[in-house]
């Protein structure tokens, strides 16, 4: 099956971070994508080209849009060429672009996977060669075109990426600090707490402020790609006027307030400087409220509202013993200051619950990166917080 032109329906696949993909369905359906369907680490789905760009433009919990080119059954190496070879790249970008490729598999019967890679990259190649008379360059670093093929035991299915760079790369962030959430898997978590964008939220751990950006962008209803290039901008087949037109719409539906209750606040000086310069990056410094304090110490922002926060969790033994200390001290502070509130922690470390003593109304399971995390939500009341109704859900 190929797709060698771009009216019609066309099938793609979404990426994203694991244990968001049900958040992505719904994001996917309110743009109308249609034949949504989930699996580990991603959604498929179907519609006309240029809903790749609202894709691109709209999807705060997407890593990558990609475009499914061919989906082809195989048993050697060599099928796998001529799969490649048979479709028309010399009509989707230039042979002045650089491409990049990269192969992914399961119970894939081949002997290697860079092998597998080469022979892609040359079957690619010999399509230009034949149409153009010359070769595209390989660039591993900045690629104009990156094309994905995924094995699986029997079928090879091939994309090209509309996204270009990873779709959490926003451009607001001017330098990470140490263990940078990504702002996809943020916006992903902002989504699963059911956030409106009107309660009071404080992330009291900020560190370098991603909650608080990708907060701002919902609460301003900013479309998270309105101020980035995608991949699907260098292809053959790029309307730029439909592509304006979408971003028109998007930069005109965006909200102008004087404030917003977002609030951030961090221990260490050092960390509000890396907020504040990623607020000011978004352009949003003067919309959300930044404090130096310490969470165990300050008294909240509003009588009530959503806590979101990913606090210091220790990945080595020697940082372990410091984050166990910290958490009984945080658990008090939020029993006896935020009564009327709803936090939400996401950790790696799953003896969160037991060592905060909390009782946790839901646990979350998601991934940063390939490490195993839980978002855990406490509905904090007045007084003590036992753990004996403590449920899964």
């Amino acid at each position: 099956m190929n797709a060698s032109a771009t009216h019609g329906e066309q099938q793609f696949f979404a990426t994203c971070p694991r244990g968001l993909e049900t958040v992505l369905q719904d994001e996917l359906a309110g743009i109308g994508a249609a034949d949504i369907s989930t699996l580990d680490g991603g959604v498929h789905f179907k519609g006309g080209f240029r809903l790749s760009y609202s894709a691109n433009l709209e999807s705060r919990v997407a890593s990558r849009v990609l475009w499914q080119v061919s989906h082809t059954a195989y048993r050697s190496e060599r099928d796998i060429f001529e799969a490649v070879r048979a479709l028309p790249w010399h009509e989707w970008f230039s042979v002045d672009r650089s491409i990049r490729v990269d192969v992914s598999a399961i119970r894939a019967p081949v002997k290697s996977l860079d092998f597998v890679t080469l022979r892609i990259k040359d079957a690619i190649c010999d399509v230009f060669r034949d149409a153009t008379g010359k070769r595209p360059d390989v660039d591993t670093h900045a690629p104009d075109a990156r094309i994905h093929a995924f094995l699986s035991k029997t079928h090879v299915t091939l994309y090209l990426d509309t996204s270009g760079e990873a779709l959490f790369k926003r451009g607001y962030r001017t330098t990470a600090g140490d263990a940078p959430l990504r702002e996809n898997l943020a916006a992903g978590i902002l989504r699963l707490t059911k956030w409106d964008g009107a309660a009071p939220l404080l992330d009291p751990m900020c560190g370098s402020g991603t909650f608080l950006c990708e907060a701002a962008l919902i609460a301003l209803d900013k479309a998270p790609g309105l101020e980035r290039r995608f991949g699907f901008e260098k292809l053959k087949i790029f309307d730029r006027d439909a592509w304006d037109a979408l971003k028109n719409v998007a930069r005109a539906r965006v909200r102008k307030p004087e404030r917003l209750p977002v609030f951030g606040s961090d221990r260490y000086g050092d960390a509000l400087k890396l907020a504040r310069a990623n607020l000011t990056s978004l352009g949003v410094e003067r919309l959300v409220t930044l404090k130096q304090a310490d969470v165990l110490e300050m008294p909240p922002p509003a009588p009530g509202g959503m806590i979101v926060t990913n606090p210091p969790y220790g990945v080595r033994l020697q940082d372990q013993a410091s984050v166990a200390a910290l958490y009984p001290k945080l658990g008090d502070a939020l029993k006896k200051k935020y009564a009327g509130w709803t936090a939400y922690v996401f950790t790696a470390d799953m003896r969160l619950p037991k060592l905060i003593g909390l009782a946790a109304s839901r646990r979350t399971p998601l991934y940063n990166g390939a490490l195993e995390c839980r978002l855990f939500e406490f509905r904090l009341v007045a007084g003590s917080m036992r753990r004996n109704r403590e449920h899964t859900a």
